[in-house]
């Protein structure tokens, strides 16, 4: 018997009656094809050691993953619609204003809280389960614009995707009770190790995204859940990985994608697919990596040249390295450097072509690292 497909249960509501669907329970069976899938598993399993090795190879590792993290967190919302840059979300951070909605640049942020609060958590020897999911949820729809999702909490009503009711929806998940069910053998299927952890991720990522359990926030929390994993397991000692960046670009086929494993049980599809997206997004952050070393040395090297003031223009610099879009107010706040020596040293920077003042203003002016901002936002731009 064929247990790729799962099976649809009518529900009525007070309109009409629509199908949800239940999905089956982890692993597939007829059993994932991993002849088929050894070749690009071989490339995404080779590219990710590779990256992994390489970042921890860098002196400024805790740097660059401040960053990173920031960038798969824009990447993944924008996928949900958010219009925030890079730009917008340090500004926001820094309590800067930005011309962008609020809430789309609070909805990032928290992501990069709820990506730290259950990496912390995994490495104080938590697990990765049920439970942390819920508390890195709370904390993703934190705030204003998720506060009445029940953040947190496993929903209590049926959702759907697509449509404008149950009725005409693209799909609809598992009705509450049945979802359960559905969430205790996903957490059992977390805990197993009978697959390579790349295919362990692909699998439940879609598992996760087909319960759907949460009434807001599951798409970026099911691609949270694939670092989760990958950092749970070891094969990435850190964030590493933004995948969403892949996902971004092919959004229309991943979708698809997702649909044909629950209409077709086509795993294999789905799995080459994110696979690949591994392997892609992989070398993309090895290129990365190079790039921003070479331009952190390069700027550094031409810094060390300034003679005694290069010691309070250094500090500036490495903040910026952190922090790439900054005003006067924000430096002195984080470095107790006097508002004079600041200013020489932002001029030592202009001067440089490191800092660039981008508001025209003679006050309130805000000073970017143009071209570390630059490498950091290749591929962030908000979908119109």
């Amino acid at each position: 018997m064929n247990k790729r497909f799962g099976t649809y249960v009518v529900q009525k509501n007070s309109i009409e009656s629509f199908k949800a669907f239940v999905p089956q329970s982890l692993p597939p069976d007829p059993a994932v094809d991993v002849q088929r899938l050894l070749p690009v598993l071989d490339l995404a399993t080779r590219a990710l050691a590779e990256l992994n090795s390489v970042v921890h190879a860098i002196p400024n590792m805790s740097l660059f993953l401040y960053m990173y993290v920031r960038k798969e967190a824009l990447l993944s919302s924008q996928i949900e619609g958010t219009q925030s840059s890079l730009a917008d979300l340090m500004l926001f951070e820094a309590d800067q204003k930005s011309d962008i909605a609020f809430e789309d640049v609070e909805e990032v942020s928290n992501y990069v809280k709820a990506t730290q609060h259950g990496l912390e958590r995994m490495k104080n020897g938590f697990p990765l389960s049920l439970r942390l999911l819920r508390e890195i949820h709370a904390i993703l729809l934190s705030g204003s614009r998720g506060s009445g999702k029940l953040p947190g909490e496993f929903r209590r009503s049926q959702n759907w995707i697509g449509g404008s009711r149950p009725g005409n929806a693209r799909f609809v998940p598992p009705p509450p009770a049945e979802m359960l069910d559905c969430l205790s053998d996903f957490e059992k299927f977390l805990h197993t190790d009978t697959f390579p952890v790349l295919i362990k991720a692909g699998l439940a990522h879609v598992q996760f995204e087909t319960i759907h359990p949460f009434l807001d926030g599951n798409g970026r929390l099911g691609r949270l859940l694939i670092t989760l994993l990958l950092c749970a397991d070891g094969v990435i000692t850190a964030p590493v990985l933004y995948l969403s960046f892949y996902l971004k670009e092919h959004r229309r086929e991943y979708y698809d994608l997702l649909q044909d494993v629950r209409l077709k049980g086509d795993w294999e599809g789905w799995l080459e697919f994110f696979l690949e997206g591994v392997a892609v997004s992989a070398r993309q952050g090895l290129e990365t990596v190079k790039d921003v070393n070479e331009l952190f040395e390069r700027d550094r090297k031409a810094i060390e040249k300034l003679g005694r003031v290069r010691f309070s223009v250094i500090k500036v610099f490495e903040f910026l390295q952190k922090l790439p879009q900054v005003s006067v107010s924000v430096l002195g706040d984080q470095l107790q450097l006097t508002p004079p020596t600041l200013r020489v040293a932002i001029e030592h920077l202009k001067k440089l072509g490191i800092l660039h003042e981008i508001t025209g203003k003679k006050r309130d002016q805000v000073y970017v690292y143009r071209q570390y901002l630059g490498l950091l936002s290749v591929g962030t731009e908000p979908l119109r």
